[in-house]
């Protein structure tokens, strides 16, 4: 395929496989028309921060696009259930939509892990359209029991702290906060790592008990960790990325008739892009709020780049020998995506 057909061909699946899964299971068109369909909205991010106002504003556009038949009660920053407790709070019904990391259940993902590996994401876009085409395409065992409407992914994670990091050797033995697969990454670098979600992230910061986090740059804004940091290494070259479900209890999902399911999955799909383009805005702001901040901005010397990219390599070999023990289809999961991330690159100015 030429540039950008693989993953415009997979997004396309996506609407499809979705509305092929939730039809038949609702109501039929018509039953029940005048019922309202009150909904919680369980989301993990502060409310200023734009992936919750993204999130708000899918939930006006369902409202909007259904006139009023459903409704939904957003609870963002957490108030309804912790980022590292909504996946199971969407299963149970504690909320009957979920937006958090697949990484704050660690093991509980083990095909989707592959997203989060540190493979060179250039953008959140890119990963944002590669994370949702590769979840529909794949649909795994390990999602089932709850309806995935999309999934979004932040910017290449770079690598913030209170002294300076210019090599590995002053990486190593630092504290340094990370979830899921970046938390190995700060192990195989030579740091400790504290595994810690965002929202515990800047207090710990301030106090000392981490000297360093990774992160999007545009955590150091939407999260103000910038404010507890001094400087930002540029770690681009294995970039991570972090994917986020937006996911709906299955009874909540039957119970919605036909044309209802098709109204979500079609503002889903739409939305896939305009989280991706909020995580290429929030990355553009960060870097201008830390700049602003004075933060010293460090970029790694070639041969510095190649080392830490070869103390990294064991992170994707562990992958693809444990999904091939589980017997799953890690191998061609992990090709699809390092196909699209090349084909974004060769497509960018």
């Amino acid at each position: 395929m030429k540039n950008g057909q693989r993953l415009g061909w997979m997004l396309a699946v996506v609407a499809g496989l979705a509305l092929a899964a939730g039809c038949g299971k609702g109501k039929a068109d018509g039953e029940g028309a005048a019922k309202v369909h009150k909904l919680t909205y369980s989301i993990f991010f502060p409310p200023m921060h734009i992936q919750a106002k993204t999130g708000m504003d899918w939930a006006a556009e369902v409202e909007k696009r259904s006139e009023g038949r459903i409704q939904i009660t957003v609870h963002p920053g957490g108030s309804l259930t912790k980022a590292d407790q909504c996946w199971q709070g969407v299963l149970s019904g504690i909320s009957d939509l979920g937006m958090s990391c697949f990484a704050y259940t660690p093991g509980r993902f083990p095909l989707l892990e592959a997203l989060d590996l540190p493979l060179g994401w250039p953008d959140g876009l890119t990963a944002t359209r590669t994370a949702t085409a590769l979840a529909a395409k794949y649909n795994p065992a390990e999602i089932q029991g709850a309806k995935i409407l999309y999934v979004h992914a932040h910017g290449p994670g770079i690598l913030a702290t209170k002294k300076p990091v210019r090599s590995l050797a002053d990486l190593k033995n630092m504290k340094i906060r990370g979830t899921g697969l970046s938390a190995g990454l700060a192990t195989a670098l030579g740091a400790t790592a504290v595994g810690m979600p965002q929202p515990e992230t800047y207090d710990a910061l301030q106090k000392g008990v981490v000297e360093g986090t990774f992160c999007p740059i545009e955590t150091l804004k939407g999260w103000k960790q910038g404010e507890v940091i001094e400087s930002i290494t540029d770690t681009k070259a294995i970039g991570y990325t972090t994917a986020m479900f937006v996911a709906m209890n299955q009874k909540s999902w039957a119970a919605l008739p036909a044309d209802l399911q098709k109204i979500m999955t079609d503002v889903s799909a739409e939305f896939v892009d305009k989280h991706g383009a909020a995580w290429n805005q929030a990355d553009a702001e960060g870097l201008e709020f830390v700049q602003g901040l004075n933060r010293e901005l460090i970029a790694l010397s070639p041969e510095e780049e190649a080392l830490w990219k070869q103390q990294v390599a064991p992170i994707v070999e562990k992958y693809l020998a444990q999904s091939a023990e589980k017997g799953l289809p890690g191998a061609e999961f992990l090709a699809d995506a390092q196909a699209l991330i090349a084909e974004a690159r060769a497509a960018q100015p």
